[in-house]
């Protein structure tokens, strides 16, 4: 008789907990259950999905550079993987990414900040510094007085649709997906499972994955984690009878974006806002903090018509740098969470990398910055 399988829940279905779900299932010799609460204003939902760090003003946190860089260069393997299961059109393209700025010596300064970390990292592609009217070439609405540097390797993805592939490809690898309200389950300092209502779910190992929710589920067994909710508000708009499926990313120096998808799709955004908790609002305030920083790079998004406003709670720590790890005070629980505005990039490494650590395998990088025990000093 063969050995029984090795029984994994993941509580948390954004993207970290369906990419963890979906590589243990890849596994074939684990039992992967995913818990899925379906909060209001999961990150995943609202994130455009841009992924190009390597030009990021925070590239001097090593351990957050790191961790960066290496989400980005894993979705050359999770395109790979996910076409191998019949997933090839999940709104991931790698349209390039225009760095923008109306200053010459700070577009000097993104320019050899590309190439440096291309001689690391060379799915950076190819860096071109561009005119206003070169820009424009690539992205018609841009703001007159902008020049650009130009990343051909920058990446964008549809957050909710890679969600759903990852999904749709677990289960196909037999995971199991139920929706409702995890509680968990200990003995002495031992996991034993999940409560959902009264129904029990035993597991030998459970993955932490819930976003900004994590916090309360782990107060239960008397773990703090000091994650907060960041409240992003972002905008999409239509351009009717324009094909952006080609158009870049736009990238000014601020925390502001403009991504285009198909279907004549424009996603910008995003507020961060801190202390406003769970409440999911659209306010006129945050929307027109988005508008008017997105107005001012392109203008010409003006004429665009207004077709959807999403809310997403991004998990944030003190220190913005991920969780992951283990929960040393109970065996058998682990945690990954603390993404930010980065979730996407990071996202589906991240869950890769639980996936390895939970299965005892030889990890690819040092995960011990990241240790959730690093705050009780």
């Amino acid at each position: 008789m063969g050995c029984e399988k090795m029984k994994v829940i993941v509580v948390g279905g954004g993207i970290v907990g369906m990419s963890a779900a979906y590589h243990l299932a890849r596994e074939g010799s684990v039992d992967v259950t995913l818990v899925d609460q379906k909060h209001e204003g999961q990150a995943t939902e609202a994130g455009a999905g841009i992924v190009c760090p390597w030009i990021s003003e925070r590239k001097d946190d090593k351990d957050w550079y790191e961790l960066a860089c290496a989400g980005a260069r894993y979705y050359t393997t999770l395109v790979e993987h996910l076409k191998k299961d019949g997933e090839e059109d999940w709104g991931f393209k790698r349209v390039g990414a225009l760095a923008v700025s109306e200053d010459e010596a700070e577009l000097d300064q993104i320019e050899e900040s590309a190439q440096d970390a291309k001689r690391t990292f060379p799915e950076v592609g190819n860096i071109t510094r561009l005119t206003n009217e070169g820009a424009k070439d690539l992205f018609p609405l841009l703001n007159d007085r902008l020049s650009a540097i130009h990343l051909s390797g920058g990446m964008r993805i549809d957050g909710r649709q890679l969600r759903e592939a990852l999904k749709r490809a677990a289960i196909r690898h037999r995971a199991s997906i139920i929706h409702g309200k995890a509680r968990l389950s200990t003995e002495g300092n031992q996991v034993k499972g999940i409560y959902m209502e009264e129904s029990f779910h035993p597991a030998d190992h459970v993955i932490v994955a819930a976003g900004a929710w994590a916090p309360e589920l782990l107060s239960s067994i008397g773990v703090t984690l000091p994650i907060e909710p960041q409240r992003g508000q972002i905008v999409h708009l239509q351009m009717p009878k324009t094909d952006t499926s080609e158009w870049p990313m736009v990238l000014p120096r601020t925390s502001y974006y403009i991504v285009p998808f198909d279907h004549s799709r424009i996603v910008i955004g995003a507020s961060r806002e801190n202390g406003a908790g769970f409440d999911y609002r659209q306010t006129a305030g945050g929307i027109q903090e988005v508008l008017n920083n997105t107005l001012s790079v392109a203008p010409g998004l003006a004429e665009t018509t207004l077709h959807e406003l999403r809310i997403g709670f991004r998990p944030v720590g003190p220190d913005h740098l991920p969780v992951i790890g283990r929960i040393q005070s109970i065996e058998g629980v682990s945690v990954v969470n603390g993404l930010g505005s980065l979730g996407l990039t990071m996202g589906p490494y991240t869950g890769k990398l639980m996936t390895d650590w939970t299965l005892g395998k030889e990890m690819e990088m040092d995960l011990s910055p990241y240790d959730p025990q690093r705050f009780d000093n």
